[in-house]
């Protein structure tokens, strides 16, 4: 009696029906536990073999916002519009009415370096604009609108990766524009006009193009950092909204009251902090005696600004309830 007894509690025990060692070892290599070899969980909780910094690539989100039509349609747009302008000057040469005072617009045709700064003299205060707010005003609100935001944060994308990635595909499509106009004007400018020296607008006086050159793209990279602020805002807006044109039709209109504001000078001094008041700056770069001053001012400006925006646009994605 004692053998059988034996025998059958053995078999139990191995074939796992009762609650012997066999049954017990069989549950614990099943589930395991949390972080285990064999749960298929990293030790931070997570799946295995997920790391949130591989997620949404930046190349490939590049290479996303290359793909869309308003990309391409913008930067068609910026590289024909100086060959527009020659085109009109061509056509229109001879017309215009003598002025005592030269202005950019009566230099364009005296060389490519001045034919380039009436180019982005003409540009900077509303194409350039809207071209920025469009790259950084749309990149999130667009997802939201096709209802694929909350499936990327689903993928799961951590929020200040998908946003910080977002922001630097956006503000490199910005800088691109703000520096593809000038540089095709100037190429633009040189074949129609020539490669000449630089007269200044007002007095007349005449610099060395090689002199200049280099200020020119000071000029070129202060265009882009005064376009800093148009860039955060519409970075806000659009975590802010669904709508893409609202975003880009808030950050532009913020242009368009600053523009206003400007021009009412019993503001006095309180007009230096608007966003748009320094953009201008950069024609004191081609004087005979350059100088930077007002610059500098601008670049503290815009760089403040575009700080506490962005930093806003952060702290509003991390607290926002995604439902589209």
């Amino acid at each position: 009696m004692s053998d059988t007894d034996g025998t059958r509690g053995t078999m139990t025990g191995a074939t796992g029906d009762g609650p012997g060692p066999g049954r017990g070892t069989e549950h614990t290599e099943s589930t395991g536990t949390p972080g285990s070899p064999g749960s298929g969980a990293a030790e931070n909780g997570s799946a295995r073999g997920y790391a949130p910094g591989r997620t949404l690539p930046l190349a490939v989100e590049v290479v996303r916002q290359f793909k869309r039509r308003r990309t391409l349609v913008m930067f068609g747009l910026l590289l024909a519009l100086p060959w527009i302008l020659v085109i009109a000057f061509k056509v229109g040469a001879g017309s215009g009415q003598p002025t005592t005072t030269l202005r950019i617009s009566d230099l364009a045709t005296e060389g490519g370096l001045n034919f380039a700064a009436f180019a982005l003299s003409v540009s900077a205060s509303f194409l350039l604009v809207v071209a920025v707010a469009l790259f950084c005003g749309d990149t999130v609100a667009s997802e939201a609108s096709w209802s694929s935001l909350r499936y990327l944060l689903a993928a799961p994308i951590p929020r200040d990766r998908l946003l910080r990635q977002k922001l630097v595909a956006a503000m490199g499509y910005s800088a691109a524009a703000v520096i593809c106009l000038p540089v095709m004007a100037l190429l633009a400018g040189t074949l129609a006009f020539g490669w000449n020296d630089v007269r200044v607008p007002g007095t007349g006086e005449t610099i060395a193009a090689l002199d200049v050159l280099p200020r020119f793209g000071v000029v070129i990279g202060y265009a882009l950092v005064s376009q800093f602020v148009v860039a955060a805002l519409a970075f806000l807006l659009s975590v802010s909204t669904d709508s893409p044109l609202g975003a880009v039709g808030g950050a532009v209109g913020l242009v368009i009251v600053s523009n206003i504001l400007q021009a009412v000078e019993a503001l006095g001094r309180l007009r230096e902090f608007l966003p748009t008041f320094w953009n201008t700056a950069w024609l004191d770069a081609l004087a005979p005696q350059p100088e930077y001053d007002g610059m500098l001012k601008g670049v503290a400006v815009s760089v403040t600004y575009s700080a506490i925006l962005i930093a806003f646009a952060f702290r509003r994605f991390r607290v926002k309830d995604v439902v589209s």
